[in-house]
């Protein structure tokens, strides 16, 4: 886009708050899950589902939201759904029976869960591949941090007022966030803002203008674009081994962290005897762990940039995954320290500081290999991240509903190490990928064709240039980069005398030129937004489980 460099980092700023908000919203209800307990007289099982479902919304929702923002737009996606998430915690604060309140938290959970995909999207709209490490980072740390402030927000809150107000709280928090993004948020997905353009062209001229996108492509349908965005993460997921391990590795260290807002209360509140506001504060161990790895996403973003600088090809997938050795490492220290020291004659202190090297490894696993699959999948990565967002959204739905059970039995001590063992068991898995992951890449069918497709893509970028048109030509050729007449129109050279066009192309928003142009512009970087349903090859399609011949 060409946006200033200050209004980029400022929506940028926006929606990763968005993203934090919704996070927010999932596990500030623990605060006062106690007391609704005691309202509606149900197990605290019954209880935690307003949690649980809340989580599953976030795996259901992004595979509907996502290919509707390519239709309707980012913008319009944002807001609708955000209205309803404020409507439907509006809802919840009123509610007058368990059945109801976990209804409309899983109603609130899945059309809040938009961001998750969008908000990726629109920071990837506005920055090249090359500049959006940072932001992006910013965006991916949103749903992590987020979850961790909600207990001391709702604990406290709860504990003051009770939990139809922390209910309340939420709606209150989800319109003022709604209402910044329709006075502030602009339309940043240029293919939609191009066939606005286009139909507004096609109205004031008499004549039939399409985007170039959408000539190039051709207009996916809705319908379509939801087939492929509902079939293909299942078929990635199960198909195609690096997927799998990966987003299982992220799934379980996700399901962990939801799990803690269920065995937090059970360490802290039942058996240490501390209040629901205080008892939130445990989790700011959690937090300055993560705020730590995003501080080290910024020396580890210049070590790849560096490494670019240096290599005339493009760098291998494998590069990015160094910071999840680190945190895989980090990740079963931090939660064996929790498990045997969380003993009520062992200072608080010692439970609470294990919750730093969980979060740092937690952030640095995730934001590492969520590069590493972009990397390794590039025309596949929508729907490689959307498997993965559903994949660790289900841990996240299953994990806290066990958690009581698990703790009750087992004890607090070794409830609290199965996670670190599982977490040890996945130390393995960046280490051999970063080993053999070019082989293991070889041999995988949608790994293959998008290694390929970059080996294509650096061919043609090598091929000698063509011949320059001329001055009148290449004029003309400025005018109409990103809106083309069609063949259904009557005179085919009439595009560069419509006095309105250029007003138009001024007033109208920017969107990007490097959008309008054919996938990619250099050999070692794929500039396609990685959020975008993948439609690369879908005539040709893998979805058979077959990749191109060509």
């Amino acid at each position: 886009m060409d946006f200033s460099e200050v209004r980029k980092w400022s929506y940028t700023i926006l929606v990763s708050f968005v993203t934090l908000t919704v996070a927010l919203v999932s596990s500030a209800y623990s605060g006062g899950m106690g007391q609704i307990v005691k309202d509606f007289d149900c197990e605290q099982e019954v209880a935690i589902l307003g949690i649980s479902l809340f989580v599953l919304g976030f795996a259901f929702g992004p595979l509907i939201w996502a290919p509707m923002s390519e239709t309707f737009g980012r913008r319009h996606i944002f807001t609708s759904t955000f209205f309803l998430l404020t409507a439907f915690n509006a809802g919840a604060a009123g509610a007058q029976n368990i059945q109801t309140l976990i209804i409309l938290r899983f109603l609130a959970g899945f059309f809040g869960s938009s961001p998750f995909g969008n908000a990726g999207g629109t920071i990837a709209d506005m920055f090249p591949a090359s500049k959006r490490g940072i932001a992006i980072s910013l965006f991916a740390a949103a749903p992590l941090c987020g979850p961790t402030f909600g207990p001391v927000i709702g604990g406290f809150l709860g504990s003051a007022a009770g939990w139809r107000w922390v209910e309340g709280f939420l709606a209150a928090l989800a319109g003022v966030v709604w209402l910044s993004m329709c006075f502030l948020l602009p339309e940043t997905y240029a293919p939609v803002l191009l066939r606005r353009r286009a139909e507004k062209l096609s109205e004031l001229s008499g004549q039939v203008y399409r985007s170039k996108l959408d000539i190039e492509r051709g207009r996916a349908t809705l319908t379509k674009t939801l087939t492929t965005a509902l079939s293909r993460p299942w078929l990635l997921l199960f198909k195609e081994p690096i997927v799998l391990l990966f987003c299982i590795y992220m799934a379980i260290i996700y399901g962990t962290l939801y799990m803690l807002f269920a065995a937090y209360p059970i360490v802290f509140q039942e058996v240490r005897g501390w209040s629901e506001g205080i008892g939130g504060l445990a989790f700011m161990g959690i937090l300055v762990g993560m705020i730590i790895a995003v501080a080290c996403t910024f020396p580890d973003n210049f070590r790849y940039a560096k490494l670019c600088e240096q290599t005339t090809g493009r760098l291998a997938p494998e590069v990015r995954l160094p910071p999840s050795i680190v945190g895989g490492i980090a990740l079963p220290i931090g939660l064996f320290w929790f498990a045997w020291t969380n003993y009520p004659t062992i200072h608080w202190m010692a439970p609470v500081a294990a919750g730093v090297p969980f979060g740092f490894g937690l952030v640095l696993v995730f934001l590492s290999v969520f590069n590493y699959l972009i990397d390794a999948y590039t025309i596949y990565s929508a729907s490689v991240l959307a498997a993965n967002s559903a994949l660790r959204s289900l841990f996240g739905f299953a994990f806290p509903l066990f958690t009581t059970y698990m703790y009750r039995n087992l004890g607090i001590h070794w409830a609290s190490s199965i996670p670190a063992f599982l977490a040890v068991a996945c130390i393995p898995f960046p280490i051999l990928f970063y080993i053999y992951g070019a082989r293991i890449r070889k041999r995988c069918v949608y790994a293959a064709e998008a290694e390929a497709f970059m080996q294509r893509l650096a061919a043609k970028q090598n091929e000698p240039p063509r011949q320059e048109p001329t001055q009148e030509k290449a004029t003309v050729a400025e005018k109409a980069d990103s809106i083309y007449i069609t063949s259904d129109s009557d005179d085919s050279d009439s595009l560069s005398t419509i006095p309105s066009q250029v007003a138009l192309d001024r007033r109208g928003s920017r969107a990007s030129r490097k959008s309008g142009h054919s996938l990619g512009r250099t050999a070692t970087q794929y500039e396609e937004n990685p959020y975008d349903i993948d439609r690369v090859n879908t005539r040709n399609s893998a979805i058979s489980g077959r990749g191109r011949k060509d």
